[in-house]
């Protein structure tokens, strides 16, 4: 991506992460003014959204940030860090609207729907903005459509309160307002789940999304002057961070330069890994190894 895209792009995640933090403020005061679980639902669905925009500039600056001889990789896992932390937090506000919501089905407050509206007509238009602020990037890269995506999501949060908001002004009816509630938590639970779940496996160094190491194999196998391979591992560093290592068992005629470059080429052209690290062998060396580990 050329540099004044990137730089386009951060200025486009930094001004909607201020208009996320925005409608999280408003719609904070705004639901307790208003007594309003639904909008305090949805300001916890943003906080969810500013924090997925964090952690992508998050991640776009610790990549500018040089490796040492104490940290070879830099601060990259910082992200993956960020995230768990952000992921137990979420849960935990979650699991709290759904309960409190449990409360407000059986002893429902009096909630001001009239301010309730108004709050979450604000979010909605801010919402709106903000995706169109990403419209036409989000067409060409990765994060910023993840970011449009979670726009989306907010200013379907702020429908749902609008809709109960209106439900509660028409029909009386107060416990609309915790309905509104649990459908915003359960929008929020899949998503958490989802972003710990993908913290862990690369803390727990698993298999990065995409990459089948049987494919993996083939590849290296198919490799002209390649006899084996063994000790094959892929990770993920941070996010678009993929590394692999392997020890590969050359051929006696092999040019092993020939081979290195090919393999390098390849895991790049087809499996999205710019980082790999091989060993190349000699069968004896793999008698050996053997032997040693037996």
């Amino acid at each position: 991506m050329p540099h004044s895209t990137a730089r386009a792009n951060v200025r486009r995640l930094l001004a909607v992460l201020g208009l996320s933090l925005a409608i999280l403020a408003i719609e904070v005061v705004g639901g307790l003014a208003s007594n309003s679980l639904a909008l305090l639902a949805d300001a916890a669905h943003v906080f969810t959204d500013a924090a997925g925009i964090s952690l992508a500039l998050l991640a776009i600056w610790i990549g500018t940030r040089p490796a040492s001889t104490g940290r070879t990789y830099g601060y990259l896992r910082l992200e993956i860090l960020a995230a768990v932390a952000n992921a137990v937090l979420l849960f935990g506000v979650a699991g709290f609207i759904l309960f409190e919501a449990w409360r407000r089905f059986s002893e429902p407050p009096q909630v001001a729907s009239g301010l309730m509206l108004g709050v979450a007509l604000v979010g909605l238009l801010i919402n709106a903005a903000s995706m169109w602020m990403l419209r036409d990037a989000q067409a060409h890269s990765l994060n910023m459509r993840a970011a449009y995506l979670e726009v989306m999501g907010d200013l379907g949060g702020s429908a749902a309160v609008i809709v109960a908001a209106v439900a509660i002004s028409l029909t009386g009816w107060t416990p609309a307002d915790a309905v509104a509630s649990v459908a915003i938590a359960l929008l929020i639970l899949p998503r958490v789940w989802g972003l710990l779940r993908d913290a862990t496996d690369v803390l727990l160094e698993a298999t990065p999304k995409g990459v089948n190491m049987d494919e993996v194999r083939a590849h290296i196998l198919d490799a002209s002057g390649v006899a084996d391979v063994h000790d094959l591992h892929a990770w993920t560093i941070t996010s678009g961070v993929n590394v692999l290592s392997a020890h590969v068992v050359l051929k006696s005629d092999a040019d092993g330069a020939a081979v290195l470059q090919f393999l390098c080429g390849c895991l790049s052209e087809h499996f999205d890994i710019e980082h790999s690290t091989f060993q190349l062998e000699s069968s004896d060396r793999r008698r050996l190894e053997g032997a040693a580990h037996s």
